[in-house]
């Protein structure tokens, strides 16, 4: 782990942001933050176990780097979206849906 100037968090061996003492990644955070809209209280609430300042201290390095990480947010999304478009859907969605559309 290498320190960085944020108090609380850290860089891994292959330069990912981590709150320090946690395996949380900044970036997993973020995409809290991001996709519910959530303030740092409200982080808090959801993530107990971070204080205030690690969640400030992540939505700090997130503005500061806002970029890299956004680029990193957007190529995890294509990551999923190749999945799920390679992935089958299960027959009991498709029962689901077709159940939905009679309704």
């Amino acid at each position: 782990m290498v320190t960085t100037s944020y108090k609380h968090i850290v860089l891994d061996n292959q330069g990912v942001a981590l709150i320090a003492d946690t395996p949380i990644k900044v970036i997993e955070l973020v995409q809290s933050h991001l996709a519910y809209g959530w303030s740092p209280a409200e982080l808090h609430f959801q993530f107990p176990h971070l204080s205030l300042g690690q969640i400030h201290s992540a939505l700090a390095y997130y503005w500061d780097h806002k970029q890299e990480l956004d680029q990193e947010i957007e190529r995890r999304a294509q990551r999923v979206e190749q999945i799920r478009s390679r992935t089958p859907v299960p027959p009991i969605v498709e029962r689901l849906r077709t159940q939905r559309s009679h309704s």
